[in-house]
């Protein structure tokens, strides 16, 4: 299932040839910067660009001895180059290969994620529009409290998601750096001019002070950004799957001819994919523990990230992927309910009106404690009596003698909930805003 909703793009991101492809991408783009200093001759360089490739059958054949993975890689390159390949990896340390690379591979995943974040800030949007206007109840501890509309309630999880859009594209930036320092950090053997040749070529910058690593509150700052987003997904996934309860039903997955709910219960329809995708979200948060634990190395560095980050850098960017592309095709089949809307809306008899009345009691000049005292009653009466709360109120001698009959139907109109319906929207979706995630950077 989840190779339904993932992008091939992705998948082929964290494969093993995609990977050795990186690692070589930075390879020859500190080869070509040794060259650009005269240390590497223009004719040898000729022979390592057209000679390099990557043979993943051989590497992973070389590694059974080695047990190194960079260095069964270099191994075969020297294979394939020949003599010329004494000038790959001149000055530099595993990691400067390694850390770059997957510097590059995250940023191509990273605009994999933010174009899903945006394809499903365009869903959003087109529900919060297409039912803007449309009554709802609000509920509060999962109870009625006052109306919204649906399309509010949309657009306020399009909010949100606008946020997690700019938290990943800040994250992603902030790993958009390389390291060709050497084994401490020190460039013994190479230089920082050296460095900023290099990485100008893969449109990265260079890390500001690393070690023999780029340390690892960068890569916790992108795991937790997803993570975060994770947490938005599954908000959305759990008011959907509440609205599609048999008691409420104000909406429900798309149902597809031929599609079974249950091999027991023929009846059955269920909110499956907002399941599945709450599940997801719990991964991607889980692993974003791993990558803060992953901040405190020994010394210069240890090897105890490497194993971590072999499984959370493909898993949570290709779980996030899922999560977003499966939850787009979940709102564009999304089936809704206004006419239920409305039936739920009176199930609570007038009581969302409560605040409405206590604040004109107020208003007349009532003390507040005195005015809830005498809304209170009236609103417990008119639930244990299944009664109408605005019938009550007006055969109400004491709130009669406050408020004219235009005073009270007045705090009777539902449309007063909508009001301020449009400020809203335009907030959201005409004012300006600068682009949000439209970095892109260069793909080995």
């Amino acid at each position: 299932m989840i190779e339904r909703y993932t992008r091939a793009e992705m998948s082929r991101i964290w494969t093993m040839e995609n990977r050795c492809r990186a690692w070589l991408t930075v390879e020859l783009a500190v080869c070509e910067a040794w060259r650009e200093t005269g240390r590497i001759p223009g004719e040898a360089m000729d022979v390592i660009r057209s000679r390099a490739a990557i043979d993943v059958a051989r590497i992973l054949e070389i590694e059974k001895t080695t047990r190194h993975d960079v260095i069964a890689f270099l191994t075969s390159l020297e294979e394939k180059v020949g003599h010329e390949a004494r000038y790959i990896h001149l000055g530099c340390t595993s990691s400067d290969i390694v850390d770059t690379a997957n510097a590059l591979l995250l940023q191509q995943a990273g605009e994999l994620i933010l174009k899903g974040a945006r394809g499903l800030l365009k869903e959003l949007e087109t529900l919060a529009r297409r039912y803007k206007g449309v009554l709802c109840m609000g509920r509060t501890h999962g109870v009625h409290a006052e109306p919204t509309s649906f399309g509010l309630k949309i657009a306020g999880f399009y909010a949100e998601f606008v946020r997690h859009l700019d938290r990943i594209a800040a994250a992603l930036e902030s790993m958009r750096v390389g390291k060709i320092s050497g084994a401490v950090g020190t460039y013994a053997s190479l230089s920082p001019e050296l460095e900023a040749k290099a990485l100008a070529r893969l449109n990265l910058k260079a890390d500001e002070h690393s070690t023999q690593i780029i340390q690892r509150d960068r890569h916790a700052q992108f795991f937790s950004a997803l993570a975060i987003m994770a947490g938005g997904i599954e908000r959305l996934c759990v008011e959907l799957r509440h609205l599609q309860r048999t008691e409420v039903l104000e909406a429900e997955e798309g149902f597809s001819k031929g599609q079974k709910g249950s091999s027991a219960m023929p009846h059955k329809k269920n909110p499956i994919s907002a399941e599945n995708i709450c599940g997801i979200s719990r991964l991607i948060r889980s692993n974003a523990l791993a990558a803060m634990e992953n901040q405190a190395l020994w010394h210069e560095r240890d090897i105890s990230h490497s194993s971590v980050e072999r499984v959370i850098m493909p898993d949570s960017t290709i779980l996030a992927d899922y999560a977003l592309t499966r939850l787009a095709e979940l709102l564009r089949g999304l089936v809704v309910n206004p006419g239920r809307m409305r039936e739920n809306m009176e199930k609570s008899f007038g009581l969302c009106f409560s605040q409405r009345l206590l604040t004109a009691l107020v208003e007349t000049g009532l003390p507040r404690q005195k005015a809830y005292e005498t809304v209170q009653p009236l609103a417990m009466r008119s639930w244990e009596e299944r009664r109408s709360f605005p019938e009550l109120v007006k055969s109400d001698a004491g709130i009669r003698a406050r408020l004219t009959d235009a005073e009270l139907e007045d705090l009777f109109d539902m449309t007063c909930y909508l009001r301020h319906e449009d400020a809203v929207y335009a907030r959201l979706f005409t004012a300006p805003r600068q682009p949000r995630g439209q970095k892109r950077v260069s793909a080995p």
